[in-house]
């Protein structure tokens, strides 16, 4: 366990990233829409920003794209996964096509919105070739979507026949919005349903990490991204099950610009992953599940 491996740098895959706007960011506009308490109103740029109090200063300021890929470059980042709107895609498929190999998207979903949605998800994900996944935030949904919920079934027999993966939070939400909707017990019945879907969990999970780790071991599309967690931060018992039974099953996501770069990839080095771990977690098991290019 010596740290990252110097090989991997400019191999990396972020699993989360967002295109800095100059405005609220990262679910704040959906947040909005539902927390009750007073200090959700102060918050100006990110919906949990009492836990990432320095992301105002990296959001409150527009980034072109391309000031975005150069800090990619600098950071040994090759790959970064994107939101695309179902409702207005053609922004994220004009992004794709300016750096073609470097971004890659994901369609987020609203049941809510019925047929209407699942027929604009559907185009989303066939509008662009490096459209590669589906993203789904239940509690954040208005009203908010169990997991399990009648309302996303469509969307997951879709992303069976479209062959894209589902990344989806679970655990304790950081905005103050209930959370019972993405218990990550509420996984077991959709993979149980749909065997043929590969779910990425985002988010943590906590408190409930052992629990994702139990049905990771039980069921074979599971998995889990380290999303709006600095690695420091990291749950432990993920770490060890990346470290044993769990290496094809862990992916990196930074979380970019809710946390920087800069953080993250200082806190990598002190992770206690073993040496062959350490590819398959910034790298390999990406490629796989989202059906990436190999690294030339």
């Amino acid at each position: 366990m010596v740290g990252m491996p110097a090989s991997l740098r400019g191999a990396i895959v972020d699993c989360m990233v967002e295109i800095p706007t100059g405005t609220a960011g990262m679910g704040m506009d959906a947040a909005r829409r539902l927390t009750k308490d007073r200090g959700t109103e102060g918050f100006s740029h990110h919906p949990a920003q009492y836990l990432f109090k320095d992301a105002p200063e990296r959001m409150s300021e527009a980034a072109d794209p391309a000031q975005v890929v150069e800090l990619m470059d600098v950071h040994g980042i090759e790959w970064a996964l994107v939101d695309v709107d179902a409702r207005d895609p053609e922004p994220a498929h004009a992004l794709l096509d300016r750096f073609p190999g470097r971004f890659f998207g994901a369609v987020g979903i609203n049941p809510n919105a019925g047929m209407k949605a699942l027929r604009a998800f559907r185009a989303a994900v066939g509008g662009h070739p490096m459209v590669r996944a589906a993203a789904f935030a239940p509690c954040l949904c208005s009203p908010q979507v169990d997991i399990d919920g009648a309302l996303a079934y469509p969307f997951y027999a879709a992303c069976c026949e479209l062959e894209v993966p589902l990344l989806t939070l679970v655990g304790v939400p950081g905005p103050r919005v209930p959370f019972d909707c993405q218990h990550p017990a509420r996984l077991d019945r959709v993979c149980y349903d749909f065997p043929e879907l590969t779910v990425v969990m985002r988010h943590g999970g906590e408190p409930w990490t052992d629990l994702c780790v139990k049905l990771m071991l039980k069921w074979p599309g599971l998995h889990y991204s380290t999303s709006a967690f600095a690695p420091r931060h990291y749950p432990r018992d993920v770490l060890a099950f990346a470290n044993t039974r769990g290496t094809d099953k862990v992916l990196y996501a930074g979380y970019y610009p809710g946390l920087s770069w800069e953080r993250i990839l200082r806190e990598l080095d002190d992770l206690p992953l073993r040496d062959h771990v350490w590819e398959p977690f910034l790298s390999g098991n990406a490629r796989r599940v989202f059906r990436l290019p190999a690294r030339a």
